[in-house]
């Protein structure tokens, strides 16, 4: 595409992230899909962009997936199974568990491990994972436990998808452990956000959880601390608006498309990208576009 957007916001800086937010209307007819539900104009050189074929199911798959009351965990699931942790040690390294129940998907507890290494450079190494990934038999009897207020109906928690942990101390409670401190001011590094925030509870519909995280993966943890978004909003900001941000050295555009059937759509950037669904009406496509502006030659 000739036209570059305009950025209406000011570069925002972070410790090695920066974000800007994009004004939408000019993507409109892509978002869309008009643009290639109709015969689309042969590209000339200079014209970057991407096109890709995106199946109906994906808007049910990947990391930015939003399950609570009105948005149920797809049938398939949030991906890779998981597993008892007590039965592979091999997989509990810098951390413990509260019991021999605690499952979790190998590939979220690496990324967590990974967390947690850091967390122990700073010398806050009393971590523990108190929940992982739950049945719906299990969510069910939590509920009729805890009630409406304190938990979610089974099939309707981040628990049953598979992509949420609740974080313990052996030290204290997280509302007051170094843990519960160190996971508030940094989880967003490793691509982890406080789910439920104290100051959100009117959006999430659910009490102060100083001790639950999700994994939603980078760039979109960092933007997400920066604005102060939790997911049903950063999911709803995206509907507006396009994001550029700039993390560990890399610039990534984040782009919003509704999807009703498989269809192509048009990316109006070039790069390696990933693609998740929102569990309701489209997907998001994240685009690396390569090296910060900073650090090209």
């Amino acid at each position: 595409m000739k036209k570059r957007l305009c950025a209406l916001a000011a570069l925002l800086l972070l410790t090695g992230c920066g974000i800007q937010g994009l004004d939408n209307e000019q993507y409109d007819a892509i978002g869309s899909g008009e643009q290639d539900k109709a015969e689309a104009p042969a590209q000339t050189p200079d014209e970057v962009g991407l096109s890709i074929h995106v199946k109906k199911e994906q808007i049910y798959e990947g990391n930015l997936l939003l399950v609570d009351r009105g948005h149920a965990v797809p049938p398939e699931g949030g991906g890779e199974p998981a597993v008892n942790l007590f039965e592979h040690k091999e997989l509990t390294k810098g951390f413990g568990l509260l019991d021999d129940t605690v499952r979790l998907s190998p590939d979220l507890t690496r990324k967590f491990t990974e967390m947690v290494s850091a967390a122990a450079k700073d010398r806050v190494d009393h971590v523990l994972i108190s929940s992982g990934y739950r049945d719906e038999d299990e969510q069910n009897e939590l509920y009729e436990q805890m009630g409406a207020e304190r938990a979610m109906p089974a099939g309707h928690s981040e628990h049953n998808l598979g992509m949420s942990l609740d974080i313990g101390s052996s030290l204290t409670e997280m509302n007051q452990a170094p843990e519960g401190r160190w996971l508030a001011d940094n989880a967003w590094k490793f691509g982890f956000v406080l789910r439920y925030p104290k100051d959100k509870t009117a959006v999430t519909g659910i009490m102060y959880e100083p001790w639950h995280f999700r994994y939603v993966g980078l760039p979109h943890s960092a933007v997400m601390q920066e604005k102060d978004l939790t997911l049903e909003q950063y999911l709803a900001y995206l509907k507006k608006h396009s994001i550029r941000a700039t993390f560990g050295g890399r610039t990534y555009e984040i782009f919003y498309f509704p999807i009703s059937e498989d269809e192509n759509i048009r990316v109006p950037v070039s790069g390696s990208y990933e693609i998740s669904g929102n569990n309701e009406d489209g997907v998001i496509v994240t685009v690396d576009t390569g090296p910060d502006d900073e650090d090209r030659p």
